[in-house]
């Protein structure tokens, strides 16, 4: 639904008189005195909204910006001279995306300060078009935006997030670069030509006070299906956390939802180059889905690149964690000086409260490139979410290099997989960290292997002189199984030593 259009139901907050104005920044009080705003404004334009039909948001943009390409596109820049906040020397200062080529649709932009809100004013003077047409029209409004701050040095304000598209977000944390998105919701994904796009329909960003270490952000969502509210309490730094409040609001049931999902890429690594001719050793921005379950169990599935579309449930009640990961770390693993994956961010979602009975659910989409994310991965509640009420998820999100987990517990680094004697595969597991490096020269930890179908042989367990962890090896024999369920684990007479390492083998 347009914003404007939810205006005439006195539903949000009034852009008369604003709209064509194209008022610089320091003239905005004299627009008026704005509206109030508090933390229950959006969860109840939520609520109003699911109560009505859906109406699509706003696309209609001129032919000229509509058809332009890619390449045209990122000739639009927004005028960093001209960032909300810089003149008043804040903490965190706002930049906007322009709408044009797939990015249509219309995101209305208010500021917070002082409990009230005010509309930030488009104007086609805030952004250089270079080869692209330039509009004439002064009320096209913006596509997104994103936070800049200093993250990386004291002097220079880094782009730390944005939000750009659907319901799709990003960021990063000091000394990365972007990678993996994060969104608002995901409903139907994988179901084929079904799934369904829930989109940021209006911002509502907080004045960050002088010397603030974060900055608030609330978001109005929308979809044929649902409605929603979220609100983002955004602190950037070595680990660039977003403390996160969804509220959900169903016109239908909902019971292919996915809550906190991630959207990542993953092309090749050792486990499978089949067919792949590319002069790099791997190619991803994450290599891994980590798990912490309600049991304490700490788990590592390393993804794939699968010649069909795959989809995995890791049952569970009462979640500690998830996240799609990126551990390898040195340039020399991907050998890709242009577009560093060894900088790419993990993205670790930490439920707060209670989510009750579910599944952490991971989609696995064949890709030939680079280029498109093929990777998701969500939380799927047991039951349907119902029509009618209000449902609750709150979760912090980190971007970060590394997360620790459970300190005593080695986690795999790497996973490769080649031929073994005849048919059979051999699998190795390299580990690293936790207690490893305290055993006894005595110990013999054991690799304990199972699998869903044919046979393992040779399982065994030493030390890896060449990088001070150990490592597990084994062989599959699948017989005439097309796909085997496999899962590995570290032990001594104490327990775990290792994470759990699950793995999908398919012929």
């Amino acid at each position: 639904m347009h914003r404007r259009e939810l205006i005439k139901a006195g539903l949000s907050l009034p852009l008369a008189g604003l709209a064509g104005g194209g008022l610089p920044w320091a003239a905005m009080a004299a627009a008026g005195p704005g509206r109030a705003f508090d933390a229950a404004t959006v969860p109840g334009l939520a609520r109003a909204l699911a109560a009505k039909p859906y109406r699509p948001a706003d696309a209609d943009l001129p032919e000229a910006l509509a058809r332009i390409k890619y390449d045209t596109y990122r000739d639009i820049r927004f005028d960093p001279k001209q960032a909300l906040w810089k003149a008043e020397g804040l903490p965190f200062q706002l930049q906007f995306f322009h709408r044009a080529f797939l990015f249509k649709h219309r995101v209305d932009i208010h500021r917070v300060h002082g409990g009230l809100a005010t509309p930030v004013v488009y104007r086609p003077q805030m952004f250089g078009f270079g080869s692209a047409p330039k509009p004439t029209q002064d009320d096209l409004g913006f596509a997104g935006f994103r936070v800049h701050a200093p993250i990386n040095r004291g002097d220079y304000f880094d782009e730390v997030c944005a939000f750009l598209g659907a319901s799709y977000f990003r960021a990063v944390a000091k000394e990365l670069l972007y990678g993996l998105s994060a969104r608002g919701l995901a409903l139907n994904t994988g179901a084929g030509n079904s799934e369904e796009f829930p989109v940021f329909t209006g911002f509502w960003i907080e004045q960050p006070a002088a010397g603030a270490k974060q900055i608030v952000v609330h978001a109005l969502m929308d979809s044929p299906s649902v409605s929603g509210a979220m609100r983002f309490a955004i602190m950037p730094g070595t680990e660039t956390v977003f403390d996160t409040q969804l509220r959900l609001y169903p016109r239908v049931a909902l019971d292919r939802v996915g809550i906190a999902p991630l959207t990542s890429m993953y092309h090749f690594d050792a486990t499978d180059r089949v067919g792949v001719d590319d002069f790099r050793p791997a190619v991803h921005d994450s290599d891994g889905l980590a798990l912490h379950n309600g049991a304490g169990e700490q788990i590592w599935r390393p993804l794939r690149n699968p010649k069909t579309l795959q989809e995995s449930a890791f049952q569970d009640r009462r979640p500690r964690a998830f996240g799609l990961m990126q551990r390898k770390r040195g340039f020399a693993d991907y050998a890709d000086s242009e577009a560093h994956y060894e900088r790419r961010p993990s993205l670790w979602v930490e439920p707060v409260g209670d989510w009750g009975e579910g599944a952490v659910h991971l989609i696995e989409i064949p890709t030939g490139d680079e280029y498109h994310d093929n990777i998701v991965a969500f939380w799927r509640p047991r039951a349907p979410l119902a029509a009618g009420r209000e449902h609750r998820y709150d979760y912090r999100l980190h971007w970060c290099a590394k997360h620790a987990w459970k300190p005593a517990q080695a986690t795999v680094s790497r996973t490769r997989i080649g031929a073994g004697n005849g048919a059979a595969r051999r699998i190795v597991i390299d580990l690293d960290g936790g207690r490893l490096g305290q055993l006894a020269a005595a110990a013999k930890p054991r690799a304990v292997v199972w699998a869903s179908a044919g046979r393992i042989a040779n399982a065994i367990a030493h030390p890896n002189t060449g990088t001070g962890g150990w490592r597990m090896s084994f062989e599959l024999e699948p017989g005439t199984a097309r796909s085997v369920e496999l899962r590995a684990v570290l032990e001594d007479g104490d327990g775990p030593l290792s994470e759990t390492w699950l793995y999908r083998w398919t012929a």
